[in-house]
């Protein structure tokens, strides 16, 4: 069964719109969405024959052989595994082989990613970088605090809205903040995270809407919010301002919460203020259970 992936793009984005519309997060949403786009540009060069556990084992083996990241192929295939089962629940695709379909497995996982964090020292340059006597330095600054202090998502911070920060049983937290896959938490906000905010918004005049907006070369801020990128890429020059390139955005998150760790913070509180489902993934995010910094294998008494 062809499906309607070759017979014409409106077919391909009705098609393509039935796996979207299953899907939550608006991150999730642009990832599929370029997943799919990547799968019929593909497919469109390949002597293939509708949708089936062999075209989609030929798209995961040249995912594979493109050098991609195992993260990244893994999307792109669950993306398409998404788009197989929304076809058969709408009676576009035999259950059968959307069943095959549902068996390509993505590439296996090497080991755990140990990420990369801020010592706390590395953090509190971070913080300190941006120039505080400009707008943008102002703006970079609360939002570098709130990557750091809050522990949030990229796109979290770009969605965050002056109305979402609250006072609630005596202090201020970003309130009923909806994270990956739905799950909503209260966020606790650092008094300095608050007052660096709070400088930001003072200065540029913002009372309502947006709490983080792009500023432009006269100092001035103009658009309604930043986009995800564009905090990926302030935390990204911050991060090369100190000489640590390699971090990005995300590590911040992670920064977060090793910090929180290793300042005695319970491994449960460190996960409601992640947002994550599993305590599994927030020992994941503090690199497990193993520790980097007096590793057992420092004192082998070796020379």
């Amino acid at each position: 069964m062809e499906l309607a992936i070759v017979t014409g793009m409106d077919q391909w984005a009705g098609l393509k719109a039935l796996a979207l519309d299953s899907v939550t997060s608006p991150h999730s949403r642009r990832a599929y969405s370029t997943a799919l786009d990547g799968f019929l540009g593909w497919y469109m060069g390949q002597e293939q024959h509708g949708l089936t556990k062999a075209s989609v084992n030929g798209f995961r083996a040249h995912l594979e052989s493109s050098g991609l990241a195992r993260a990244t192929v893994n999307l792109r295939l669950s993306a398409v595994r998404k788009l197989a089962t929304e076809a058969a629940d709408n009676g576009l695709l035999p259950a059968e082989i959307a069943a095959g379909v549902a068996h390509v497995k993505g590439l296996p996982a090497r080991g755990v990613r140990s990420g990369n964090w801020l010592t706390r020292e590395q953090a509190q340059r971070l913080l300190d970088a941006p120039d505080r006597a400009t707008l943008k330095g102002k703006r970079d600054r609360a939002l570098l605090a709130a990557l750091l202090g809050c522990a949030l998502r990229r796109s979290e911070a770009a969605g965050l809205r002056v109305a979402d920060v609250q006072q609630r049983d005596g202090r201020w937290v970003i309130a009923d903040l909806q994270g990956k896959g739905g799950r909503v938490r209260t966020v606790p906000v650092p008094a300095w995270v608050k007052v660096a905010v709070d400088t930001w918004t003072e200065a540029a005049h913002i009372t309502d809407g947006y709490l983080f907006r792009p500023v432009n070369k006269g100092g001035r801020t103009w658009g309604e919010r930043l986009t995800d990128k564009a905090v990926a890429l302030i935390a990204s020059d911050a991060a090369h301002s100190i000489g640590v390139p390699a971090v990005a955005a995300h590590d911040l998150r992670r920064t977060s919460a090793k910090l929180c760790r290793l300042s005695g913070a319970d491994l449960e509180q460190i996960q409601f203020l992640l947002g994550h489902a599993s305590v599994q993934t927030t020992e994941r995010y503090l690199g497990g259970r193993q520790n980097l910094t007096d590793a057992p294998n420092d004192h082998l008494g070796l020379q």
